[in-house]
């Protein structure tokens, strides 16, 4: 399929712009990208995060891997093709949320590498954090919520990523999150040095 389509769409520029919306809420926009297994803790520490960053007056949006796959994302399923598309969107947005001065929690297992630079790319890789919440495989399946990795092994689920489907670790993450050492208020202590060090107004964000 051609995409001449492209050739009649132009991105729109308004009169405010991101510098002008930061300005407004005090904080610069960013994106704070949350990879790591299921169990592993991500949404658990990002929710707190966010309650605690909200607390001292910033505005913090989580988007969860969960809540997008059952709106935004309900069409997709989890082959490698899926989970490329269920990132690409996200990452879309996370970038949008960004661009409007949002700190962006975006908690996903995002699996791949290459995923996961696509959203830094999109977000720009000022304005971008990686953080890795590590934990073991044992661990993670001890913990199983959601009991997704029992349905795993009972081949129930289909390309879950652990045990029928890789998991490339961050080469260079912002910040790693050992779940398996840190209390959950250690974790979220470490986010929000990150966060407030990045979102000051007074940062160059280096």
């Amino acid at each position: 399929m051609a995409d001449d389509h492209y050739d009649n769409i132009t991105w729109h520029h308004g009169k405010v712009g991101h510098e002008d919306r930061c300005r407004l809420l005090g904080q610069k926009g960013m994106v704070v990208w949350f990879t790591g297994l299921s169990g592993s803790g991500k949404s658990t520490i990002a929710v707190e995060a966010e309650k605690e960053l909200t607390r001292l007056g910033r505005m913090v949006y989580v988007l969860d891997g969960d809540n997008i796959r059952h709106g935004l994302n309900v069409d997709l399923g989890f082959s490698a093709a899926d989970r490329h598309e269920n990132i690409r969107r996200i990452a879309e947005v996370a970038a949008l949320f960004k661009d409007a001065g949002l700190i962006t929690f975006a908690c996903f297992i995002s699996p791949f590498r290459k995923m996961r630079e696509f959203a830094r790319e999109r977000a720009g890789s000022t304005d971008f954090a990686e953080v890795y919440v590590r934990a073991r495989l044992s661990t993670c399946m001890a913990r199983d919520p959601k009991s997704l990795y029992k349905k795993a092994a009972a081949d129930e689920i289909a390309y879950f990523t652990g045990i029928s489907s890789p998991y490339e670790e961050p080469e260079h993450p912002d910040l790693v999150l050992d779940t398996d050492l840190l209390t959950l208020a250690e974790s979220v202590e470490k986010v929000l040095s990150l966060v407030l060090a990045r979102c000051s107004m007074d940062s160059d964000g280096a």
